[in-house]
């Protein structure tokens, strides 16, 4: 008589550890192999169109690949969702969502505090038709008013880059509810393992792969999850081909046909294999990161050459009560820093030698950035001051070095400062 073998609910980290050879992996490899082949031949003319009309397999690697497809389990196994599509970048699955689910005329509603090259994307969409209105996260009752009867969507991140504002996301939640708006997340800066976006009622989740699943900067990589939680039945711009099945596939496939058959942002194989193998870890690094920017977070909020500290954990933040409770008492790794107006920022940068001046974050080493000049210069001083950004902003993404190391390395730069 055979018997069933019980499947066992493990943890985070053992799901993704063993994620690959759960799914028979073929030889026995304990990781999926990266399939390099850009086309997959049939022997059944018939399978072939069954494929091509919606049957899971695959046709031609620009719509994905059995590495793209190990890398998107594990992103979904992950946030908890329903179907989980990659990208070439986080860039690419936002411009995939945005141009595959919105239309000329809508209205779309989004964090202030956005990422730069967000903001710069939203430039392009207002080219094309569609309307945007950004608002402060912080705020329900703010984005409630700014809702009008042709808004479709909102958008927000977790932790705002770079000024750490910590979004309602539970009262954003609850009022995408209410007015039936597809709720978009950017999980990025938290990731998933901070912090599941589906808790709060979205409806989908974004995260940027080249950041801390990924985590060792050595590919780019996107992916967006349906968490489920969306009726697409009652949503207007799914177009009828797409239509089949259950409705819970309508716009994930959308988004496949149009942002990565259509408009090619797809994901390597390559890098996919490098992404996942980095997701193994992510707990570990990021545990060890939030202890790092705690640390390192609480040294400047006390040094004589620091003007302001905004991180998340540290109680005098204006949302540190919401992120504490929302992010299970971990804060991520962004710190934004202001000086003393007797330091210049861009010297003390210069004095640094354990921190890395590189424009990327989630990282295993500490990065430096001097926002205003750099990845938020484009936007002018007008909306950088409406986004909290001063000039003197000096963007951190801390890393998982000696935590004594790296306080020792920026009160040498501090020294160095007040000697010249």
């Amino acid at each position: 008589m055979s018997q069933t073998k019980q499947t066992t609910q493990h943890g985070f980290t053992t799901t993704i550890l063993h994620g690959d050879r759960k799914l028979s992996v073929e030889h026995g490899a304990v990781h999926k192999p990266i399939h390099t082949s850009t086309q997959y031949a049939f022997s059944d003319s018939r399978e072939l169109a069954a494929v091509f009309q919606g049957k899971a397999g695959y046709t031609y690697a620009r719509q994905g690949t059995p590495t793209t497809d190990a890398l998107e389990k594990k992103i979904n196994k992950m946030e908890d969702g329903v179907a989980t599509l990659s990208f070439a970048t986080g860039m690419g699955a936002l411009t995939a969502l945005f141009t595959t689910l919105l239309r000329a005329g809508d209205h779309l509603l989004s964090s202030q505090f956005i990422f730069g090259n967000t903001n710069s994307l939203f430039g392009t969409l207002e080219l094309l038709g569609i309307e945007i209105t950004l608002v402060d996260p912080t705020d329900v009752q703010a984005v409630a008013a700014a809702i009008r009867p042709n808004t479709k969507m909102l958008f927000t991140e977790t932790i705002a880059n770079p000024g750490t504002q910590v979004a309602d996301l539970e009262g954003l939640g609850r009022l995408c509810q209410q007015r039936k708006l597809v709720y978009v997340v950017d999980n990025t800066v938290t990731s998933p393992w901070l912090f599941r976006p589906k808790v709060v009622g979205a409806s989908i989740v974004m995260n940027a792969l080249s950041k801390h699943i990924g985590g060792h900067a050595n590919a780019l990589g996107g992916s967006l999850t349906d968490t489920g939680l969306y009726d697409w039945a009652q949503y207007g711009n799914i177009l009828d081909v797409y239509k089949k099945g259950p409705s819970s596939g309508w716009a994930i496939t959308q988004i496949k046909k149009k942002g990565l058959r259509d408009m090619g942002a797809t994901l390597s194989a390559d890098a996919a294999h490098r992404i996942a193998v980095g997701a193994e870890t992510l707990s570990l690094r990021l545990d060890k990161i939030c202890s790092n920017a705690m640390g390192l977070a609480s040294f400047l909020s006390k040094h004589p050459g620091v003007q302001r500290v905004a991180y998340p954990g540290l109680t005098d933040h204006p949302q540190h009560a919401r992120a504490a409770q929302l992010f299970g008492g971990k804060f991520s790794m962004l710190i934004a820093v202001e000086l003393v107006d007797t330091i210049d920022a861009l010297d003390f940068l210069n004095h640094l030698q354990v921190a890395i001046l590189a424009t990327h974050v989630g990282d295993t080493r500490t990065l430096a950035l001097p926002a205003a000049q750099t990845i938020y210069y484009e936007m002018g001083p007008a909306v950088r001051a409406k986004m909290g950004i001063a000039d003197g902003l000096i963007r951190l993404s801390v890393g998982i070095e000696d935590q004594e190391d790296l306080i020792g390395d920026f009160e040498q730069a501090f020294i160095a400062c007040s000697k010249k």
